[in-house]
């Protein structure tokens, strides 16, 4: 099958899950224009004539605004380039992007925000408890939000082209697995959409069993050829 014309990638992602520094590293391997969220919302403030943060006070009272900001992600749909969009919605709304799901491990998410936040001296810096909690109420929060305004489920990862967990990995391999699994997706060739770190796994077999010979084989051959990627966990 013939590559897609202009394709377009959309990426969403828990928070802590290294999406806007994956984001700024696929349109660099790429050279896609990156737009987002925030980038609509400053659209919209310089039409409205207002400063974002003044945007977003008037939103709380005025709902047209996200109608507004909405229309604006629509719009990019027509758009005759490719580019990557940072977005918690772009899913939805860019309907024949590849879709992007970063997800990541909670204590890891809590403890980037974490050592994120002691680089900005002015931010309060909680701990990795009352974080989680925190992370939890809020992805709880927009998963609601966004089923009654949209009618769709965010946690559902058939909603996604890809789903990687990035929580041990580095953002150089976790760019790699996504620039190569895009390139499947605009040939039209099947490729692997969900990517976790062997770390995440529950072992069914007992631990000493996973230190004899041949799992010491199969630990060196990845170490000195890579993994292959038709070979999946089962």
């Amino acid at each position: 099958m013939s590559e897609k014309k202009h394709p377009k990638i959309s990426v969403t992602g828990d928070l802590g899950s290294g999406k806007s520094t994956i984001t700024y590293e696929l349109s660099k391997r790429t050279g896609y224009k990156i737009y987002s969220t925030g980038s609509c919302q400053r659209e919209v403030a310089k039409n409205h004539g207002m400063s974002t943060l003044e945007l977003n006070k008037y939103a709380e009272t005025h709902p047209e605004i996200d109608d507004e900001i909405d229309t604006i992600t629509k719009e990019l749909n027509n758009k005759k380039e490719s580019f990557i969009i940072d977005s918690r919605m772009a899913w939805h709304f860019i309907k024949n992007s590849f879709k992007i799901s970063l997800q990541v491990s909670p204590n890891i998410a809590a403890k980037r925000i974490i050592d994120d936040q002691q680089n900005r001296i002015s931010e309060k810096v909680s701990n990795i408890k009352n974080t989680i909690k925190d992370l939890t109420a809020r992805k709880e929060s927009e998963d609601i939000r966004f089923k009654k305004l949209y009618n769709v489920n965010c946690s559902d990862n058939t909603n996604y082209d890809l789903i990687i967990d990035t929580s041990y990995s580095r953002v150089s391999e976790i760019v790699d697995i996504i620039l190569q699994q895009f390139q499947n997706y605009i040939k039209g060739l099947v490729f692997h959409n969900h990517w976790i770190s062997p770390k995440l796994l529950i072992p069914t077999q007992y631990i000493i069993s996973l230190g004899r010979g041949d799992a010491l084989q199969l630990i060196e051959s990845i170490k000195n050829d890579g993994y292959d990627e038709k070979c999946p966990v089962s």
